[in-house]
């Protein structure tokens, strides 16, 4: 067997059976089992080793220790041939990938039989020089493959820096929306003698589509507004700014809530291309009568609160939504709020929020809370029922927006 793989061995072509049997009489032979190391990357080398039956992995490892077979030896192949000619460090390791039996060829053996048979030089050469074209041609299609996994990873790597660029560029344009919906929203409300004020807001997302505002009117009158955009995110928000200054705008004409509402009905159906609308509560409070009369287009009905505790969610017509109709019909209210009531406006993402078994805060919820904040100011009631809702909901993912607004008559 091992006479008859020489002989099929490039560096003994063409030897007598003779020539054959005295250079195996030089050769060591090796026994390896499956994952046996022959020899390590940059480990000395002075032989040549000829795969009897098995199999060898030839494999790099990257400073990471990451490994990389480079190829396979099998029965009949070899490896090593450089050292035959010049001891060199090894340029890979090896491994047995199978039982493997291999013949073994010393660099000084090697020199020995060179010297009694010259001739064999010649070949030597040829060899060598077809395992160097191998190599570089095996090299060069190794570089131009790595250079279509470098070119596509660049590419890769482009695409995702743009898109993180674009990413960065449009979280700080929501922070710019969002920082400039908070300077629409009121950094404190007025203070009054008679009443005293509350509000909070909670987008579902950086922006959101809810707004609220209290503003002194003069003649003992504060304009009391609260609104929620059909949608979420930025373009409620350009929505919600576009309203909110409308109805300040035109509440300064002193003109009766129904036709504030109405005049911004219109401005919006003007101007405004998209399906969008808005629901609004637009009231006037009269701090010396403590009476207030409000317009509601589509909104939530608030929530009363008597001094004896009592509550109610307010009766309420048909009123339509701003941003649909040119006559948008609007459901117009007086409240009477004597001393100790106070009146609750909310958002309908207060009654939707969801907690994680799928059920809605909802209204009855609203009703239990509200009755337990007797004793509370109007900015404790707010922030006291936001409080239940975050704890209903459990970390659930926020619906909707949720805006808070309360009075109280002191």
């Amino acid at each position: 067997m091992p006479d008859k793989i020489l002989s099929k061995i490039p560096l003994f072509t063409g030897l007598a059976c003779s020539e054959l049997d005295e250079f195996q009489s030089r050769m060591n032979s090796v026994h390896l089992k499956p994952g046996d190391i022959l020899f390590h990357e940059g480990e000395p080398g002075a032989e040549l080793f000829i795969v009897v039956h098995g199999s060898l992995e030839i494999f790099k490892q990257d400073d990471s220790g990451k490994e990389m077979v480079l190829t396979t030896v099998g029965a009949g192949e070899y490896i090593g041939e450089m050292s035959l000619i010049t001891p060199t460090p090894r340029t890979a390791s090896v491994r047995a990938k199978a039982d493997t039996h291999l013949l073994v060829v010393s660099h000084l053996d090697y020199k020995d039989w060179l010297e009694s048979h010259p001739e064999r030089a010649s070949v030597m050469l040829e060899v060598l020089s077809q395992r160097l074209h191998q190599s570089n041609n095996i090299s060069f299609s190794g570089l131009l493959k790595k250079n279509r996994e470098l070119e596509s990873a660049y590419k890769d790597l482009k695409a995702a820096q743009e898109e993180l660029v674009q990413k960065k560029k449009m979280e700080h344009e929501l922070n710019l929306a969002r920082d400039i919906q908070t300077s629409i929203l009121p950094d404190s409300l007025p203070e009054n003698e008679a009443f005293d004020f509350g509000g909070m807001s909670s987008p579902a997302r950086q922006v959101g589509g809810d707004f609220y505002d209290v503003f002194d009117l003069g003649n003992d009158k504060v304009a009391i507004v609260i609104g929620d955009v059909a949608d979420k995110g930025a373009p409620s928000a350009i929505f919600m700014a576009r309203t909110h200054a409308l109805i300040t705008a035109i509440a300064d004409e002193n003109i009766p809530v129904e036709e504030v509402l109405q005049k911004v009905n219109t401005h919006i159906l003007r101007f405004d291309k998209t399906s969008m609308f808005v629901t609004v509560i637009y009231g006037i409070l009269d701090t010396k009568k403590r009476q207030l009369t409000y317009a509601r287009a589509g909104h939530e009905p608030p929530f009363f609160r008597s001094a004896k505790n009592d509550i109610k969610q307010w009766q309420h017509n048909s009123g339509m939504v701003l941003g649909a109709l040119l006559e948008s019909p609007l459901d117009v209210q007086t409240i009477d709020l004597p001393l100790g009531s106070t009146l609750l406006l909310f958002t309908d993402g207060l009654t939707d929020c969801r907690n994680p078994a799928g059920e809605l805060f909802g209204a009855g919820r609203i009703h239990e809370e509200f009755k337990k904040l007797n004793i509370m100011d109007a900015q404790q009631v707010c922030d006291s029922l936001f409080g239940s809702l975050t704890k209903f909901t459990q970390g659930a993912e926020q619906d909707d927006d949720v805006t808070l607004l309360a009075i109280r008559s002191k």
